[in-house]
């Protein structure tokens, strides 16, 4: 009943938050436009699928992935676990930041197996492919934005247990990313900028958000509220980096290989 109640209660408040979506689109529509809404009844189905995924999605986020995330960090900062059994919290305090290395391992598999996994990318990559034409491989997005989320998440949980602040870490990033910008390829810009923001989306946020609230949460000196949140900026940024070091990579290749055929 507790699940059916809370099931329930998601899906009002589900169709409160996409009320507003539907009434701009139907005033412009109507009011704006001034044109009878095209294939009335498919809308109606759509809109009630669409409430009901978002239901489904929102309460398994509240019933698996957030549990998830703080559990795995609560396990991976365990005092038995990282001192050995018989340790207590007090001998936390003497911990150094590389004592949590499977924190970061833990927080690179996460980073890299989500984004595979994140529909959002998907469909860039999948749309960045038609429009170069084949220029843009499909995986190679995919993986060099998976690898970038990788290295972000690492970074963030090693800024989290060393306690570092987060400004200094975003600051130096864009320094890096508008540098980049500078020498990457023209084709390579817009879709690197965009891979940061495809990122935060239904797959990656919630076991990010949750494995760095939960690290916060266990790790002493912290507080969840300064230094739980943040951990998704890393994995939006560094995508943007990995993304344009991929095609000036792949750019030089391409020069280089011509050079040593003009050689010959």
């Amino acid at each position: 009943m507790k699940l059916l109640e809370g099931l329930l209660h998601t899906t009002a408040t589900t169709v409160f938050d996409v009320l507003p979506i539907v009434v701009i689109l139907v005033g412009f529509q109507l009011l704006v436009l001034r044109r009878p809404i095209p294939n009335f009844k498919r809308i109606v189905l759509g809109f009630f699928y669409v409430v009901l995924g978002l239901a489904f999605f929102l309460e398994g986020l509240d019933l698996a992935l957030f549990p998830l995330g703080r559990t795995m960090a609560q396990q991976l900062t365990d005092p038995e676990f990282l001192l050995g059994l018989g340790a207590d919290a007090d001998g936390m305090e003497t911990l150094h930041w590389s004592d949590y290395y499977w924190v970061y391992l833990f927080a690179f598999a996460v980073g890299f197996a989500t984004t595979i996994a994140e529909p959002a990318l998907l469909a860039v990559a999948i749309k960045a492919n038609e429009v170069s034409g084949g220029a843009i491989g499909i995986w190679g997005l995919r993986g060099s934005v998976a690898l970038g989320v990788a290295i972000g998440l690492v970074l963030g949980t090693w800024r989290i247990v060393s306690g570092y602040p987060i400004h200094w870490f975003i600051i130096a990033g864009y320094v890096v990313v508008v540098i980049q910008t500078i020498f990457a390829p023209r084709l390579i810009v817009p879709l690197a900028y965009d891979s940061g923001g495809v990122t935060t989306s239904t797959v990656t946020v919630p076991l990010v958000a949750a494995l760095g609230l939960g690290l916060a949460s266990h790790v002493p000196g912290r507080s969840p509220m300064l230094d739980g949140f943040g951990l998704i900026a890393f994995a939006s940024l560094f995508p943007m980096m990995t993304v344009m070091a991929h095609a000036q990579l792949a750019q030089w290749r391409a020069r280089r290989k011509l050079t040593n055929q003009g050689e010959r």
